[in-house]
């Protein structure tokens, strides 16, 4: 049985030597692969659609294990991406992301509008860093996790000087500063900031500057949350960490 799926290309894994396998985040399935049969050779009309982060439409023959992809069509192959070694960094990481935070054939059109909104923010040059934490932010609760942040996460006080703390799972306020001796003491912007990049809708982002400095404690924050609760290990992200640190040699 064929049928017809709108879809991102997010992985894609050599099979003998001229197949692939392709990993595809698709608006009615979700996370589903198929095998492109001589996708690996130049003259395949499968060659160019079973790039990663092409977005378009696919003809999949379904089976119960591995798919067969018959044919694509690429809606847009997101070449700004792929012609940046730093924007293809943190496209890389953002699909990694989305591959080990979903499970396959579930459907979530949501997830699937935010993937590709922000790999098209991507492709169009717009802030990496900002659309990597704004995609963070969202992912969480994909990954079931829900952080405190209308309020202390512990009192429940609306009203006060916030700090963050992984411990308590979101933002404490100043009277409740002892339940978390680690917590991260922020500014007042951070604080809004985090609120922001979580309840934004993508699709109405405006332009942000944010200083390098309010940058790397949001870095911090949702790096240190991630690494308690998120239980991921992204192979991407030491790539990401080695271009970031390039990035900053090129600049000063």
């Amino acid at each position: 049985m064929f049928e017809k799926c709108e879809g991102i290309v997010i992985r894609t894994t050599d099979y003998g030597e001229t197949n692939k396998i392709v990993t595809l985040f698709t608006r009615e399935w979700g996370k589903v692969a198929a095998m492109a049969r001589g996708a690996k050779k130049p003259s395949s009309r499968l060659s160019a659609v079973t790039q990663l982060f092409t977005y378009g439409h696919f003809l999949i023959q379904k089976s119960h294990g591995v798919g067969t992809l018959q044919q694509g069509e690429a809606i847009q192959t997101m070449r700004g991406i792929r012609e940046d070694i730093f924007t293809t960094a943190y496209a890389s990481y953002i699909v990694e992301l989305t591959d080990k935070a979903t499970e396959e054939k579930r459907p979530n059109p949501y997830l699937f509008e935010l993937l590709l909104q922000t790999l098209q923010y991507m492709n169009e040059g717009l802030d990496l860093d900002i659309l990597m934490y704004i995609y963070e932010m969202k992912m969480l609760n994909v990954l079931g996790l829900y952080p405190k942040l209308d309020g202390c996460a512990v009192c429940r006080q609306t009203e006060g000087k916030f700090a963050f703390s992984v411990k308590e799972g979101g933002f404490i306020c100043h009277r409740c500063y002892d339940k978390d001796p680690y917590c991260f003491h922020v500014s007042p912007g951070v604080v809004k900031l985090l609120r922001l990049l979580y309840y934004v809708d993508l699709s109405r982002l405006g332009k942000i500057a944010v200083k390098e400095e309010t940058k790397k404690e949001l870095h911090r924050i949702i790096s240190a949350y991630y690494e308690e609760y998120s239980g991921l290990v992204l192979k991407t992200k030491r790539f990401l960490k080695q271009m970031e640190q390039l990035r900053k040699g090129l600049q000063s």
